[in-house]
């Protein structure tokens, strides 16, 4: 489909992982829905927060290291969290990972607690920093 980034999602995007962002860069080009990258590095005082907000439930969040994004579906110019939607920008973020040979995990994949709007590099090949 060849979507372009907005300016909040190149914000967005800064400070992540060069892995990451390459597979980002091929989602968009190959996505058949248009999507916004709403969330990249995040700072201790920024997870804290989220913790705090119940938007995420960890301190050990894969975003203070730059190694998850979380986006968000457009459909008909209107944003949508809608599991069919979702789905299928994640599978663009999948077929881009496969085509660059780097390993993402999507949230929407988790069986305990779904997170569609993340991605995150595979925490095997690309573990936590200690």
């Amino acid at each position: 489909m060849g979507f372009k980034y907005s300016n909040r999602s190149l914000g967005n995007l800064k400070g992540i992982h060069p892995d990451l962002r390459k597979v980002a860069d091929r989602a968009i080009e190959i996505s058949k829905v248009d999507f916004i990258i709403t969330d990249g590095l995040r700072t201790l005082k920024e997870q804290r927060e989220f913790v705090r907000k119940g938007a995420s439930k960890t301190m050990k969040s894969r975003h203070l290291y730059g190694l998850a994004i979380d986006f968000v579906a457009i459909v008909a110019n209107k944003v949508t969290y809608k599991v069919s939607a979702m789905r299928t920008v994640s599978e663009a973020f999948k077929a881009a990972a496969r085509e660059l040979g780097i390993e993402i995990e999507w949230g929407g994949d988790w069986k305990k607690f779904q997170d569609t709007p993340h991605i995150q590099l595979s925490k095997k090949k690309y573990p936590d920093p200690k």
